[in-house]
């Protein structure tokens, strides 16, 4: 491999990001959230980074993705978090991946499937109390658990919902739909339906909101070290957790231009000086968006900031490097994260959310649209440290 482009992982931050959140979490186990190839960190690696942190279980998008950690020999509790379409259900059972439903056709599917499979299928019933994205009303839960109990091969093992604004400090909402929840599950309890696992908390509400935990919190966004908003990067265990990806390349090629020139598609960069221009072999096929460099986007060669000069390519980039210790091919580029080393390791780091904030969006797209073009090369884990 030649082409110095690609995502560095450091695993133990997994691993002690892990065991943050299983001690933020007080008795409540960590379901560590796994989807979308791990937020761009590599599912399988990080699915054993966090167990062995402490999470108890993996929570995925699609019964496909719970495949893919069970083909690695990953054999931990898994759960899809969302409704499944039918075909998918039959292999969620024979792989005992447990199943989110939200209706009684969803109930009817894993039965069938459990018949099928020889085996029992483990549902968690999701209820809307204020998400408006999938789930059953709060007043339909009672009979859908009775459902549950009478449909042969299903088992209740949860009941569960979603927060729409935790990471939103002083919204009422939380409090709302964690109200409409409570009542739910005191209703469930008083009628004997209550499954053994109640569950609500994503990474914001387990950091913030200690009465959203129950017996498990689903974490994604904590788990890989960022913040679940930046209204929620100064609470104490959010500043303990430690990023674990970094974006990295090398300069390929140097040249120095005069002012008045033009850089990279539609001359939207000028230089207005001479300048040192510094070419990378990175870009928005890689998950570097097209317009970072119009924004503000910068990276780090020895230690500095350089700026991006124009619109960022498919295939490269180009830094502004005038200013600052001379650059050469080769030099380490980092696009997101801090450049360790010597001279170079200066403190200094790119975050995500700097991006997420220059791009008027949020970190969990800015890692989640990270290529496959870029390798993932993963540290070893190594035991997380222990927190006093």
């Amino acid at each position: 491999m030649t082409r110095p482009s690609h995502v560095a992982v450091d695993l133990a931050a997994i691993a002690h990001n892990a065991a943050l959140l299983t001690e933020e979490a007080g008795g409540a186990q960590l379901c560590a959230v796994v989807k979308a190839d791990g937020y761009g960190h590599g599912s399988v690696a990080a699915a054993r980074a966090a167990l062995s942190g402490g999470a108890s279980m993996l929570g995925v998008a699609s019964v496909e993705e719970a495949l893919t950690l069970r083909k690695a020999g990953v054999d931990a509790p898994i759960m899809a978090l969302g409704p499944q379409p039918a075909d998918s259900t039959h292999d969620a059972v024979r792989h005992d991946v447990q199943l989110v439903v939200c209706s009684a056709t969803d109930i009817a599917h894993a039965g069938q499937a459990a018949s099928a499979a020889g085996r029992p299928a483990r549902l968690h019933l999701k209820v809307d109390t204020g998400m408006r994205r999938v789930g059953a009303d709060p007043a339909d839960a009672v009979p859908l658990l009775r459902t549950i109990r009478t449909t042969p091969g299903v088992e209740a093992e949860g009941v569960c919902t979603h927060f729409a604004r935790a990471d939103e400090p002083g919204v009422v909402t939380t409090d709302e739909q964690l109200e409409r929840f409570v009542e739910l599950v005191a209703e469930l309890t008083s009628q004997g339906l209550r499954p053994p696992v109640v569950h609500a908390a994503n990474s914001a509400a387990t950091l913030a909101h200690a009465a959203t935990r129950f017996d498990l919190v689903r974490c994604g966004i904590a788990l890989y070290g960022l913040a679940p908003s930046p209204e929620l990067a100064d609470v104490p265990s959010v500043r303990r957790l430690r990023p674990a990806l970094r974006v990295l390349s090398a300069v390929s090629f140097v040249k120095e231009v005069p002012a008045g020139q033009g850089v990279s598609y539609g001359h939207r960069f000028v230089t207005g000086r001479p300048s040192v221009l510094a070419t990378v072999p990175i870009g928005y096929g890689d998950g570097v968006p097209r317009r970072l460099g119009l924004t503000g986007g910068e990276a780090l060669v020895g230690g500095v900031r350089r700026p991006i000069a124009g619109v960022v390519t498919m295939d490269q980039l180009v830094l502004d490097c005038t200013d600052g210790s001379p650059v050469r091919v080769g030099d380490e580029v980092v696009l997101l994260g801090a450049q360790r080393g010597g001279a170079a390791d200066a403190g200094d780091a790119i975050g995500a959310w700097e991006w997420a904030d220059r791009l008027d969006t949020i970190a969990y797209e800015i890692v989640t649209c990270l290529g496959p073009r870029l390798p993932r090369r993963h540290a070893e884990v190594v035991a997380p440290p222990s927190e006093s």
